[in-house]
C-alpha cells in the first residue's frame, strides 16, 4: 500500500500543495508551525474521515477558504483507489472514491489504512482505561473496517439509553429501556468480540517488539476489568456476550435509575497492559512506558500486514524528539519495509535514511 500522491486545498495552513512522495521513508522537516503535521493530519483524514487531533471539521478548513478539499491517490497490491473529500465550512461533507460517492461514508475505511505514531501516545499508557479501549477500537477498525459501524451503533445506543435516564431517572419507561438494553447488548457483544481478537492479533506482537527495542526478554501481556463479565476471549460466542450484558444490565437497573447514567457495558471496561506481570500504568518507569507504548504501535502495524497481505502507510509525528539516543536508534531499526512519512523540526534528530522534504511558507519543496 502507497500513497502516490496527495493534494491539500484550503486544509489548515495551506491554500494549495501537492506531494508526490516516495514508496519508502519521508523526513518533513520544519520549523515549529510550518505545516507539517497538518500533511500527515490530511492523510490520516482521508484514511479515517476524522482528525487524530480530535477536532472538529470546521476547525480544519483554511481561515481564507470556504473548503478544505482532500485529494490523494493509493495504490494496493491488487487495485487503487482516488480519494476525494470536501469539508466545507458550512454543510455536510463530501466523500468520492474513485469518482463515485459512497453508500456511506465509512465504506471508505479500508482504501487506505495507516498507523499513526503521536508524541500524546503515552496517555494510552500512562492514563486512564478510554486510552486503552480506545486504542482496541481504532486498531479493530483498521484489521475489520466494518467494526466502525458497529463501534457506532454500541455508542449511539449508549447515548439513548442514557439521555432517557438523565430525562426521566426513576420514572424511565420500563419498555423503552428494554429496547436501549437489547440493542446496547447487542452491538456491545460486537465491540467486544473485536476488542478480543484485536489482542488476539497483538499480543504475540507486542511481546517480540518490546524485547527487540529494550534489547531485553519481557512478559507483555493484556488483562481485561470489566463489572459485567465481558471477557477477552475469543471462545465466547456473540450471543453469549450478549446474554451478559442484558443480565448486567438488568441487574444494575436501580443503579442506573438512581444515577441517571449506565454503569456497566464495554464503554466502562479497563483494557490492562502488563510488563513482567506489572501494571505498566502505575508500575512501570517512563522509560518501559515510552517502549512499551512504542512497541504496541508497531505491533498494530504488524497485525494489520499479517491481516490484509499488505503493510499499511506510517505516520509519525515529531517522535523522534521525545527519544533518547538509544531509543531513536532502536526504534530506527524496527521500522518495517512500508512507506512512512516522520515529521522533525530537526533533521539530525531522525537516524533513518529517507527523501527529505522541506516544509516551509505554506509549501513542500
Amino acid at each position: 500500500m502507497r500513497i502516490d500522491w496527495v493534494e491539500l486545498t484550503g486544509f489548515r495552513s495551506y491554500l494549495h500543495v501537492r506531494l508526490e512522495p516516495e514508496s519508502g521513508i519521508n523526513v518533513l522537516v520544519g520549523d515549529n508551525a510550518s505545516g507539517k503535521t497538518n500533511v500527515l493530519e490530511a492523510i490520516a483524514y482521508l484514511a479515517a474521515l476524522r482528525s487524530f487531533r480530535n477536532v472538529t471539521d470546521v476547525d480544519l478548513v483554511n481561515d481564507e477558504a470556504e473548503a478544505a478539499i482532500l485529494r490523494g491517490n493509493v495504490e494496493r497490491r491488487e487495485s487503487a483507489s482516488l480519494i476525494e473529500v470536501e469539508i466545507p465550512r458550512q454543510g455536510r461533507r463530501r466523500v468520492q472514491v474513485n469518482r463515485q460517492r459512497p453508500a456511506r461514508s465509512s465504506d471508505l475505511l479500508g482504501h487506505l489504512r495507516v498507523v499513526v505514531f503521536l508524541p500524546d501516545d503515552l496517555d494510552i499508557v500512562k492514563r486512564g482505561p478510554a486510552y486503552r479501549r480506545d486504542f482496541l477500537d481504532n486498531t479493530a477498525v483498521q484489521l475489520w473496517p466494518g467494526s466502525y459501524l458497529d463501534q457506532q451503533e454500541y455508542e449511539r445506543s449508549v447515548r439513548q439509553r442514557n439521555t432517557l435516564l438523565r430525562q426521566e431517572g426513576r420514572d424511565a419507561d420500563p419498555i423503552t429501556l428494554a429496547v436501549w438494553n437489547e440493542r446496547m447488548s447487542q452491538a456491545g457483544a460486537k465491540v467486544m468480540e473485536r476488542r478480543a481478537r484485536t489482542v488476539e492479533a497483538l499480543q504475540p506482537w507486542v511481546r517480540s517488539t518490546y524485547e527487540r527495542l529494550a534489547g531485553e526478554e519481557a512478559d507483555v501481556s493484556f488483562r481485561y476489568a470489566s463489572n459485567w463479565g465481558g471477557e477477552l476471549a475469543t471462545d465466547i460466542t456473540a450471543d453469549e456476550c450478549a446474554d451478559r450484558l442484558i443480565a448486567a444490565l438488568v441487574e444494575h437497573d436501580h443503579v442506573d435509575r438512581e444515577r441517571r447514567v449506565t454503569t456497566v457495558g464495554p464503554h466502562r471496561d479497563e483494557p490492562i497492559v502488563l510488563l513482567n506481570g506489572r501494571d505498566t500504568r502505575t508500575k512501570a518507569s517512563q522509560g518501559e512506558q515510552r517502549t512499551l507504548m512504542l512497541a504496541m504501535r508497531l505491533a498494530s502495524h504488524e497485525a494489520i500486514t499479517e491481516a490484509v497481505g499488505e503493510p499499511p502507510t506510517l505516520l509519525l509525528d515529531d517522535v523522534f524528539s521525545e527519544l533518547d539516543r538509544d531509543r531513536a536508534g532502536a526504534l530506527a531499526g524496527a521500522l518495517p519495509a512500508a512507506q512512512t512519512f516522520i515529521t522533525t523540526a530537526r533533521s539530525e534528530e531522525v537516524p533513518v535514511e529517507g527523501h527529505r522534504w522541506t516544509v516551509a511558507n505554506r509549501g513542500i519543496r
